[in-house]
């Protein structure tokens, strides 16, 4: 019996060192969790028949260090929660390992190469169905400029002009701005703003297209002040005129908020919108979990969000390999939110979870496990003398 005893414990501690010796070789793997083989005694009814390795604790909970790689498309969870990726036979495999890419085809994978699995765009305030993530890697369409923001002071220490506007001849304007616009195509355009004072209270703007007459609604827009605060002409209509490749585009320019106060004349927002197409250069993770696409005219746009999937008991998740699991009855089933909603942990970009092995303990534990090895080994070698013993005596 105590052969059978003292064998057990050897098989045990084997099953116990390869615990360890996992531990130990993946100390530097990203997102890898150690594991802790548990002891249990074996009973033949009330009789003492050894030991065995009765379980296995992950210890999913405690998190790496976090590691900064600088990597637009590197993640790690700062908190609960897990990427979820989707294998080739459609199951849901969940990893804390968030190193991603794209494909050939545009579909963003784990270092697997499984599909990564999050939120289409956002369309009317909802977030797109869940599923694979597609990063279009084509141009993005012009779009036309439909609206100039400008704010600014117009200096109450202008002089008035002696002579009518001409935009050639900087004596008669007190300031010009130029903002960009875009046409149907995306073409580029110049709109110039001539700045003229009418009076205490009045300032004149003239438009120019490209330095040519612009379309407007009204030969000039005139902007009245009262107490420096605007209270006339705060918005003008204008169009970018008709081309042989464009049709014509009427854009608002928005003056709210200017002001004629005595000083410097001041421009604090010169903005548009619209852009020219440009063609797609890269892609990277945003801290709330969107895939932003990046195009050559300056221009992003979110393709999709990554799902975070969290477990009522995670520690009992199926290991399927260092490094991912699979949900079961035990662990419960997965919910899904985005990054940093509800139970989900919040992402670090441009980093990596590292993994959670003290290596240190790992080595005490070596240690421990080579002494218990000897012990039963000194058992079967005091046995079989005792054996021999007994037997030269018969």
């Amino acid at each position: 019996m105590s052969f059978d005893i003292a064998l057990s414990g050897i098989h045990a501690i084997n099953e116990q060192l390869e615990s360890v010796s996992n531990n130990i070789a993946n100390a530097s793997t990203y997102g890898f969790k150690s594991t802790r083989a548990n002891f249990s005694s074996v009973y033949a009814g009330t009789s003492a028949n050894g030991v065995e390795i009765g379980s296995h604790t992950q210890s999913i909970s405690q998190a790496g260090a976090t590691q900064t790689t600088g990597r637009g498309l590197d993640a790690a969870i700062d908190g609960r929660g897990f990427f979820v990726a989707r294998d080739p036979q459609g199951g849901m495999t969940y990893t804390r390992v968030g190193i991603f890419s794209t494909d050939a085809n545009g579909k963003l994978i784990d270092s697997n190469g499984k599909m990564v699995q999050g939120y289409g765009p956002t369309k009317g305030g909802a977030l797109g169905p869940m599923g694979d993530i597609t990063v279009p890697t084509g141009q993005i369409d012009a779009s036309p400029t439909t609206a100039i923001n400008f704010v600014g002071n117009m200096s109450s220490g202008w002089t008035v002009p002696a002579t009518a506007f001409d935009s050639t001849d900087a004596k008669t304007y007190n300031m010009v701005k130029q903002s960009v616009v875009y046409d149907a195509i995306g073409t580029q355009h110049t709109m110039s703003q001539y700045f003229v004072k009418k009076d205490a209270t009045t300032v004149d703007v003239y438009y120019s297209m490209d330095a040519a007459n612009i379309t407007t609604t009204a030969s000039k827009n005139s902007l009245t002040f009262a107490s420096g605060q605007l209270t006339g002409g705060t918005s003008m209509t204008l169009s970018i005129p008709a081309s042989a490749a464009a049709a014509a585009v009427n854009f608002k320019v928005d003056y709210t908020g200017t002001t004629m106060f005595a000083g410097d004349a001041t421009t604090t927002t010169n903005s548009s919108d619209g852009y020219a197409s440009g063609a797609f250069i890269g892609v990277e993770l945003a801290s709330d979990g969107s895939l932003v696409a990046k195009y050559s005219n300056d221009k992003s746009q979110i393709v999709g969000t990554l799902a975070i999937a969290t477990f009522a008991n995670e520690g009992a998740l199926q290991q399927i390999s260092n490094t991912s699991w699979t949900a079961n009855a035990t662990s419960g089933n997965a919910l899904y939110n985005l990054p940093g909603v509800g139970l989900s942990g919040k992402l670090n970009t441009g980093a990596l979870e590292g993994s959670n092995v003290d290596v240190t303990s790992e080595l005490v534990g070596l240690m421990t496990s080579q002494r218990n090895y000897q012990a039963n080994s000194k058992v079967l070698t005091t046995e079989n003398q005792m054996m021999q013993s007994l037997m030269q005596a018969l």
